[in-house]
Order: C-alpha cells, then sequence, then structure tokens
C-alpha cells in the first residue's frame, strides 16, 4: 500500500509538473518583445478657408494622392477671372508693326522709284539737281518717321507683354493656392482621426487629418548588447502577434533599422536579459494582413 500511494504521489507531480516546463520552453524561445506601430501622417490645411467638403472619416481606407476634401476657392477664382481680364486687355495693345508702317513704306517706295526718275532726267540734262535734293530730303525724312513709328510700337508691344508675363505669374500663383485647397492623402493608408469637419474654418498648418499605412507596419522592439553582435539590417525575423506563435498570428519580417545608442530598458518591455541595464532599439517592418494593430503586443526571434 506504501508503495502504491508513493507511486501515485510521484505521478500526479509529474502531471503538475508539465505545463510548467512547457510556458517555460514557449517563453524562453524569443529573442525580444515590443508593440506594433505604424508610419502615421498628419494631413494639415494649406489654405485659409471654410471646408466645403470632406469625403473621408475615421476608419476610411485611402490611397496616395486621393482628394479627401475641398476648401473654399471663391475668392480665389475671383481674383484669377480678375487676372486673365488684365491679360485680355494688354493683349488688345499689342500692335503689328509691318501693319502700321506699311503705308509709310509704301510712300518711301514712291519716293525711291521718283529719285530714280530724276537721277535718268539729270544724265539727260533734262532735270536739275535741286530736284533731287528734295527728293532725297523727303526720303530721309520719311525713313526717319518710319524708325521712330517702328520704335515706339516695339517699345509699347515689350511693355504690354511684360504686363502680360506679369499677370500670367500671378495666375499661377493662384493655380497654386487653389490646388493647395484641395485635402489630399500623401500615403495609402486608413483615416485614424479627423480634426475639423465640414463647414468649419480650416487654416492654414491647422490639422484636418491623421492617415496610417496599416498595411506596411513594423514592431519596435528592444534587444540587449550580448545580442547586438548577432543582429544586422535586412535580417530574417520572425515575428508573434499578441506574444503566442500558436494561439495569435506569425508574420515574416525583415530587421531595418538599429539604434546606434544604447538606453534604460523601457519599464512596459522586456528583453531576452531582463538584467540589461541597457538596451538598443530595433524595427522590424513586415506586411500586415489586417490582422495587427497599433499598440499590440508582439514578440520575435531572429532567423
Amino acid at each position: 500500500m506504501k508503495n502504491n500511494s508513493l507511486r501515485h504521489y510521484i505521478f500526479a507531480a509529474a502531471v503538475i509538473s508539465l505545463p510548467i516546463c512547457s510556458c517555460g520552453v514557449d517563453g524562453g524561445g524569443y529573442d525580444a518583445s515590443g508593440t506594433f506601430e505604424a508610419t502615421e501622417l498628419t494631413v494639415s490645411s494649406e489654405a485659409d478657408g471654410k471646408i466645403l467638403s470632406l469625403e473621408v472619416g475615421e476608419g476610411d481606407s485611402v490611397s496616395r494622392g486621393q482628394v479627401c476634401g475641398q476648401i473654399d476657392t471663391v475668392r480665389l477664382c475671383l481674383n484669377k477671372r480678375q487676372l486673365e481680364a488684365g491679360i485680355r486687355a494688354a493683349e488688345s495693345r499689342i500692335q503689328d508693326i509691318e501693319s502700321q508702317t506699311a503705308y509709310m513704306k509704301e510712300q518711301l517706295s514712291a519716293y525711291t522709284r521718283e529719285k530714280g526718275r530724276i537721277e535718268n532726267l539729270i544724265r539727260a540734262d533734262a532735270a536739275n539737281t535741286k530736284q533731287l535734293d528734295d527728293i532725297n530730303t523727303s526720303i530721309a525724312v520719311l525713313q526717319s518717321q518710319i524708325n521712330a513709328t517702328e520704335a515706339s510700337i516695339s517699345s509699347g508691344n515689350e511693355a504690354a507683354r511684360a504686363e502680360i508675363a506679369s499677370l500670367q505669374a500671378q495666375i499661377a500663383m493662384i493655380d497654386d493656392q487653389i490646388s493647395r485647397c484641395r485635402i489630399v492623402s500623401p500615403i495609402s493608408g486608413t483615416v485614424m482621426a479627423t480634426y475639423l469637419q465640414q463647414g468649419e474654418l480650416a487654416g492654414t498648418g491647422r490639422p484636418v487629418l491623421k492617415i496610417a499605412d496599416l498595411e506596411n507596419m513594423y514592431i519596435r522592439a528592444y534587444i540587449t548588447a550580448g545580442q547586438l553582435s548577432s543582429a544586422r539590417l535586412g535580417q530574417k525575423v520572425r515575428i508573434y502577434a499578441d506574444g503566442s506563435g500558436k494561439a495569435g498570428k506569425v508574420y515574416e519580417g525583415v530587421l531595418t533599422w538599429i539604434s546606434d545608442q544604447a538606453e534604460f530598458t523601457p519599464k512596459t518591455i522586456q528583453t531576452k536579459d531582463e538584467r540589461a541595464n541597457l538596451v538598443y532599439a530595433i524595427k522590424v517592418s513586415f506586411k500586415n494582413d489586417g490582422y495587427a494593430r497599433i499598440g499590440m503586443y508582439g514578440d520575435i526571434k531572429f532567423l
């Protein structure tokens, strides 16, 4: 009876100790622990005005370059129309030099022909030199008038073109301001928060949306100085979400960043060697399938 009791006692003690040993193996199989993070960007207003529309809300997916909202542009559009009218007025002042001097050039051609006729008469002793002097004077005066007219028209045209260029530059600036009235997502991701609503006044630099890239996430963890020698950028890493490779999700990741400065162990993080006072922060990037969430805990194991 005593031997049977002793055997029952040993068997019961062994059964009780099995799960304790199993947990010890799983818990010691990880190289570090950390929290999931994502690239978060705050989309701020680039213009002042009333928000006419905001087409996205918290939890909505957006793509890079997508227009998420629109700020009032009425005043800017009116200014643009005014400048465009100024351009048309300046263009009407541009004159064609050839058409403006065509009549005088015809007269000059007539004087030139008359000069040739007089020169022929002089050679035939049928005309005097005074007639030739008079026609040469008329030609010189007319040529001077043509030159002055061309210079005046050219100067006026240059001034009008300079005014047009200035107005076009102002229109380009207004077009840029109008484009900044569109609230555009700089990345593909998920809207995490909205700080303004339709109908509210936006101001330059005032936050409107917060967007996070939940597809390309990373886990921030900490390793000891002893582990640092075996860690390298580009190294393959296995990530266990929820701290369990069986109950949670498992991701394949890549070590993309290692801090070059040591820091004291964060209170919320446990490393492989808890006795180490100084640790190094690392980031392991991975493709998220929608299961991982910002702030969720996970464990990593170097491969």
